[in-house]
């Protein structure tokens, strides 16, 4: 695969980038790398200008203070994002970056953070003093070609789907989305949200391959085969995260 490149915009990394959410991208470059695929990196934070183009965009988490700053900004995006949602640019929208890229987050506090839409989902946040959705996840992804998914959430809001949304995966160990009805994140078309940290893409090359397949077919108008990889140490890693969680988290 050598000479084809992938354009990577990371939103905000300094800024939302809990629970070693920045592993992502590090997890993204070295499977791209092993590969022959080169990538091109653009960090942009607050005030700084999106590139005309993208084939993959990273967010990740962040405590309320850091919505807080980021949402005027985003909301400011949200236009480009979601056309590039439409074109099919491949995203990883974390815990409070996923919490942002639905139609909004209402904070413990009753403070109403818009969002840019790009999933059908809304997020509201118990009072404070309410118990958080926190500890180790294990569940199955919609999408057959992902299959078992683990990863570590640490959230206070609850996320719930539209009519027309459809989420990421279903929790068989953990919290998901609300604690209620079993989902786990949300999927459209090319975009991930999702309350997996972990980070999550190190622990799930399925995921990682699944977004990098999909930044292909955008860039180049095709979706080509991905040679494998020698997975030995993600497969541990995946496997005993998946033995934390059915031996430490809450049983759906």
């Amino acid at each position: 695969m050598s000479g084809l490149e992938l354009r990577i915009v990371t939103l905000y990394p300094d800024v939302m980038s809990v629970y070693a959410d920045r592993g992502n991208l590090i997890a993204l470059e070295a499977r791209c790398r092993a590969r022959g695929l080169g990538t091109a990196v653009n960090a942009v934070s607050i005030g700084a200008a999106l590139p005309a183009d993208a084939d993959v965009v990273l967010i990740g988490g962040g405590q309320d203070s850091e919505q807080q700053r980021i949402a005027p900004d985003l909301t400011a995006r949200g236009a480009q994002l979601r056309a590039w949602a439409d074109a099919g640019v491949a995203f990883l929208a974390v815990c409070g970056g996923f919490q942002l890229f639905g139609h909004s987050y209402r904070t413990g506090e009753g403070e109403e953070l818009p969002g840019i839409g790009l999933f059908g989902v809304t997020t509201v946040a118990p009072p404070p003093g309410a118990p958080r959705c926190i500890g180790d996840v294990l569940a199955v992804a919609e999408d057959p070609a992902l299959g078992e998914l683990v990863g570590f959430e640490n959230h206070g809001g609850r996320t719930y789907l539209g009519a027309r949304a459809r989420p990421f995966a279903r929790v068989r160990f953990g919290f998901g989305n609300n604690g209620e009805d079993g989902t786990e994140g949300a999927l459209r078309d090319a975009a991930i949200g999702t309350y997996l940290h972990g980070s999550l893409l190190p622990k799930n090359p399925a995921v990682t391959d699944w977004l990098i397949a999909r930044a292909l077919a955008h860039r180049y108008g095709q979706q080509p085969a991905l040679p494998p990889l020698a997975d030995a140490f993600a497969e541990r890693a995946h496997a005993a995260a998946a033995a934390v969680a059915m031996r430490r988290a809450r049983r759906v």
